[in-house]
């Protein structure tokens, strides 16, 4: 039975590819527990200090796979009813994690794989690659923490505009909307994300879980709750061997070595 998670270790970073490229990368169960299971991994390896996401073959992940559900003994409600926690779990998991994930979108996102990539930290799209959100145009409301990241990110307007006519987003218009960090020629588009990661991995990453972590928390807070939080961010990061080089860094008129 072929492995549908791939994983390698590049130095310190991580490469999960999604390996159905038969299915265009489609989220069986057995794709969201491996999923899940590695990204919790990752999250407490110390060898691990950031993570890239993307897809074997044509697609990046065409999103939940309904023929799997449709093939299983109870109905279609019931099977999601039970699915969707599996696939919740996994971008929880990289919503949560202080280090860095970037989604190489190497080709199509659509419907899970859309909500996927919107959950990564970071996405670097190739030229030809495709989004689209897919989960309307069959009969489903959007899924996989997609309803929370896209309002977020193109405004509430422009969401609610995707949610409704769900038309196709070329890379040029991904990257127009603020949906992608960076676009590339297709056969740039790992190499391009493992040099994004390369840069963070050699950055302070306690400052940026901080970071993450304040700026994720910043929606649901009160002003003094997030000013408390920010206290005890700062202060911790003081603490921590990243922050005290930085200061040192600073005080003497140097680039920081963390």
């Amino acid at each position: 039975m072929t492995n549908p998670i791939l994983t390698h270790q590049h130095g310190e970073i991580l490469k999960i590819t999604l390996n159905r490229p038969e299915a265009y990368n489609a989220l069986n169960l057995d794709v969201m527990v491996m999923l899940s299971n590695t990204l919790a991994s990752a999250a407490t390896d110390d060898s691990i200090k950031a993570i890239l996401i993307t897809g074997k073959g044509k697609a990046f992940c065409a999103g939940g796979d309904l023929k799997w559900v449709s093939q299983q003994s109870a109905d279609a409600s019931s099977t999601l009813h039970k699915l969707a926690p599996q696939f919740h779990i996994a971008i929880t998991e990289i919503r949560r994690m202080g280090k860095p994930v970037v989604a190489a979108i190497n080709g199509i996102a659509a419907g899970g794989g859309f909500s996927l990539a919107l959950a990564c930290d970071f996405r670097v799209m190739a030229e030809s690659a495709v989004l689209r959100q897919a989960y309307t145009s069959s009969g489903l409301s959007i899924d996989g923490g997609g309803t929370f990241a896209l309002p977020r990110l193109v405004g509430l307007a422009r969401a609610l505009e995707i949610a409704a006519f769900d038309q196709p987003i070329s890379s040029a218009q991904a990257l127009a909307w603020g949906l992608v960090t960076k676009v590339v020629p297709d056969d740039k588009v790992i190499e391009e994300a493992m040099s994004m990661l390369e840069g963070l991995a050699k950055s302070a990453l306690h400052s940026f879980a901080w970071s993450k972590k304040l700026l994720m928390e910043s929606f649901n807070n009160t002003l003094e709750t997030q000013l408390e939080l920010e206290r005890q961010g700062i202060s911790d990061c003081a603490r921590h061997a990243d922050g005290q080089e930085g200061i040192k860094a600073f005080l003497e008129k140097r680039k920081p070595v963390f």
